[in-house]
């Protein structure tokens, strides 16, 4: 780690924080594989070169004969087809256009999209595919440029490619600055040319799309133009810009290390940029300087040093050097293929080409886990096991089971409630979203204060009163048996759906850490939890809970410490940084008509609150804490009291990822670009922190994990018992409904075991942002039906079906055809069920129900 040189306390703990990091994180390597050669002996510069089908298709392209110093430059139109890494090229074809090289070229819909490009004539600015199948080749037109176009860097976002620089001519002197764009999902559409690169005029640049943390965009760098100071007439660049699709709009990022120009740049995993070959003008330069003529220079061939740029901290790290024996191969395209990406054929020196193509892929970092973290954490998980057995024999009944004997201390309720609402969720998912964007999302965290009187003086005396053991009894008695089973059957899908999510994120952090396969960490995850939940039921959950408490609090407090040691200037660094980059954004104040799409504060404030609401008054793995306290006092004490824990655990977690970001902007070598963006936390903890302490904040984020899934199992068993199986007389006794209760405790676990098997995918981003989905679509539903319950008379079974049904599939559509920002989806999905329920019960015609007891209407309300 990084140090400053200062005196006093902070300077001792940075000190002592790198003495017991002894295993520190290589920077990026990369595997270089060599495959089958492109045919033809000499290889080619500038081909067109994508993807079609599962196929690798080289098109077109520009060489010297040998000997080169004595030949015109040749253009081809030969295509070429790779079907299999281990198979061999095969010609299938000539390009329609005749000899092309030096033009742009993306991969979209089983196409190679060829853009411009020239021959020994002039500059061209026609656009066509190509394709490979049983067919063989296809060729078909596309819109054209709007002017000749040639050595253009081309990247795609979705549907649509943009188009970058190049030249306008065969001189560098008519380098443009001009950017395009074409839908190529619309086939009416033509270019469109939108704001000019910022930088200025180039050619041979460099473009790529990826995600910085707030947006795909596309990014633009690198590349030479004409100045008459330069060698040889030229200017080679270094200067990366940034494009914002939605908002039209470049935006400078930092500048590349060394001059970049005439390589290839690729994406790879969530947010890097790899440059795996360019020049960088240094041999010009000398030829220049020495005053010799370009045959006679003896060319050392391109750099060997390889480049990574991370979008979401800006900043350019190493990715390690060229294999022994391989040279720098410029002017060619590197395209993702079967899980790697191909850098075929191009030119190593002035007019000398190659046939050779590798096979490139990021090196993974090996888990630096320990013997002694192993000894830490199976300490830990067999504890969690040990509980679970000793409260196995305190459940004599249901009540025992479901309830604890409504002898839990409301201490140990909150830290239960705490651990149940935290999860694996805010403990890796949280800092992740603060590392990639800002803390937007803060005030969100307070709204659970504002939540809690709603939950003290009107949710828990309710379910209290009706001695409940499960909240959807409420709902039966307001509103029928029909609405309480539908009640019960949507929060058990969302809670099966939670539990996956949270295994998944779990299981992505141990892959970071130990190495393990994800799907290994789901099994052990979900097989310990099937052990002391279902043989422990609520007291185990909840004890188990208050442990795993002390230990995630504790060790994100301890990583707080190590991450800022790793800054230069401590926390005076951190806050600097952070806000010279807009990374402590706190209020987004755009009240706009889009601002619904993104965390502007009003989003954020209503977010907050519907997801509070819905949690803390419908949501079953809540509501049963409510009832196992010994009396209404102490259920609003533990409401309190983990109130307060989330806002300021919460802090701790914004802290940590805005910390990682610091620490990975000034370390950029560190950062595995394998992983994904919600595996950084984890990644940090096996690279960075000391032998012993890695293994007990893996078990922090075991525990954040357990307590989630737990109580997901213990709380959905519950509602299965007490709203399906025991209204039906399942059972013909109490140690029946015990046995079944153990037994969908087991099913429930195996089933959100399965889900998490779903959710492990690299196409999700931020599986927090997704859970802000689930958590809207499902129990934003259930919080809207209670409000409609306790605020209105008027409200009946029918009207409650109505809104009901209504909130979940109007949220449906919402998330399948609006730009509705996430977070927001609990308050709306409250307010269409409040608003369609209320609607209806005027229009239809209910039951008269005996409402007493069950509105804020009642007289007795408050006692």
């Amino acid at each position: 780690m990084r140090m400053i040189h200062r005196t006093g306390l902070p300077a001792l703990w940075r000190a002592f924080a790198m003495a017991l990091c002894v295993a520190q994180a290589a920077p990026a390597q990369s595997r270089f594989e060599e495959l089958a050669p492109v045919p033809g002996g000499v290889g080619f510069a500038g081909a067109f070169v994508g993807v079609s089908g599962e196929a690798l298709l080289f098109a077109g392209g520009a060489n010297f004969p040998e000997p080169v110093w004595d030949n015109d430059k040749v253009w081809h139109d030969r295509v070429f087809v790779l079907e299999e890494p281990d198979g061999a090229w095969q010609e299938v074809g000539r390009l329609a256009v005749g000899p092309r090289a030096y033009g742009a070229s993306v991969t979209f819909g089983g196409e190679l999209i060829c853009i411009g490009g020239e021959d020994a004539e002039e500059v061209r600015a026609d656009v066509f595919a190509l394709s490979w199948g049983a067919g063989g080749l296809v060729s078909r037109t596309l819109p054209p440029l709007p002017h000749p176009l040639v050595s253009a860097a081309a990247a795609r976002i979705g549907s649509t490619v943009y188009v970058v620089g190049g030249q306008n001519g065969k001189d560098i002197g008519s380098a443009t600055a001009a950017a395009l764009r074409l839908d190529l999902a619309d086939a009416d559409a033509s270019w469109e040319r939108i704001a000019d690169l910022p930088g200025g005029p180039r050619a041979f640049a460099f473009a790529a799309t990826q995600h910085d943390g707030r947006g795909e965009r596309v990014f633009a760098f690198g590349g030479r133009r004409a100045d008459a100071d330069g060698p040889f007439g030229l200017a080679f660049l270094s200067d990366l810009w940034a494009f914002d699709p939605g908002a039209g709009t470049w935006a400078q990022r930092a500048d590349a290390p060394v001059p970049l120009m005439a390589g290839a740049a690729v994406p790879m995993g969530q947010a890097h940029v790899v440059v795996l070959s360019y020049a960088d003008g240094a041999v010009l330069r000398d030829v220049a300087t020495q005053g010799v003529a370009m045959r006679d220079f003896d060319h050392p061939g391109f750099p060997r040093a390889l480049y990574s740029y991370h979008a979401i901290t800006d900043a350019w790290g190493s990715f390690g050097q060229l294999p022994d024996g391989a040279d720098n191969q410029v002017t060619t395209t590197a395209v993702p293929w079967r899980g790697r990406v191909i850098l075929p054929s191009g030119e190593v020196r002035p007019r000398v080409r190659t046939p050779r193509v590798w096979a490139v892929e990021a090196v993974p970092r090996a888990g630096a886990f320990s013997a002694v973290d192993y000894a830490v954490l199976c300490t830990y998980l067999l504890g969690m096991v040990g509980v679970g057995l000793w409260f196995a024999k305190r459940n004599r009944d249901t009540n025992d089971y479901f309830r604890g004997g409504q002898n839990v201390p409301f201490w140990a309720a909150a830290c239960s409630i705490y651990a149940t609402m935290l999860s694996s969720l805010t403990y890796v998912g949280l800092p992740a979203l603060v590392f990639a964007t800002d803390w937007l999302l803060y005030p969100g965290m307070w709204m659970i204060l504002a939540t809690a009187p709603i939950a003290i003086r009107i949710a828990m005396p309710f379910y209290r009163r009706i001695d409940a053991t499960s909240a959807y009894e409420y709902f039966g008695q307001r509103f029928g048996p029909a609405v309480r089973s539908l009640s019960a059957g949507l929060f058990s899908l969302f809670h099966v759906s939670r539990m996956g999510i949270v295994m998944a994120l779990t299981a992505l952090a141990m892959s970071a850490v130990i190495g393990v396969d994800p799907w290994i960490s789901v099994l052990v995850m979900g097989g310990l939890c099937l052990v002391y939940c279902t043989l422990g039921g609520i007291e185990a959950v909840i004890w188990t809970d208050t442990i795993q408490t002390v230990v995630l609090l504790g060790g994100a407090l301890a990583c707080v410490g190590f991450v800022l040691a790793g800054v230069d200037g401590g926390i005076s660094g951190l806050l600097e940084a952070g806000d010279a980059a807009g990374k402590f954004r706190v209020v987004d104040a755009d009240f706009g008509l889009d601002s619904f799409a993104h965390l502007s504060i009003w989003v954020v404030v209503l977010g907050g609150l519907g997801q509070n609401l819905s949690s803390y008054t419908a949501d079953q793995a809540v509501v049963q804490r409510y009832v196992t306290t010994k009396d209404t006092a102490s259920a609003a004490r533990s409401i309190w009291m983990n109130g307060l824990m989330a806002v300021t655990g919460s802090l701790l977690f914004f802290v940590l990822g805005t910390g990682l970001w610091a620490f990975y902007r000034q370390n950029p070598e560190r950062l595995d670009p394998t992983i994904q963006t919600d595996q950084v936390f984890p990644a940090f903890l096996g690279a960075e922190l000391p032998v012993g302490l890695t293994g007990l904040i893996v078990a922090g984020i075991f525990a954040a994990a357990q307590s989630t899934v737990s109580t997901s199992m213990n709380s959905t068993a519950t509602v299965l018992v007490t709203d399906f199986f025991r209204p039906r007389g399942a059972c013909c006794d109490e140690a029946g409904y015990l046995r079944l209760a153990k037994m969908l405790t087991l099913v429930i676990g195996v089933l959100g075991t399965l889900a998490g098997f779903a959710f492990i995918s690299p196409e999700i981003r931020s599986l927090m942002a997704e859970y802000f989905k689930v958590i809207g679509m499902f129990m934003g539903a259930l919080g809207g039906l209670f409000l409609l319950g306790v605020t209105t008379r008027r409200a009946h079974g029918r009207g409650a079906l109505v809104g009901l049904f209504g909130s979940v599939l109007v949220m449906v559509w919402i998330w399948q055809t609006s730009r509705v920002d996430g977070y927001l989806y609990a308050a709306l999905g409250i307010g269409v069920c409040w608003v369609l329920g209320y609607a209806a019960s005027f229009a239809l015609r209910g039951r008269p129900t005996d409402l007493t007891g069950l509105t804020l209407h009642d007289e007795g309300e408050s006692a």
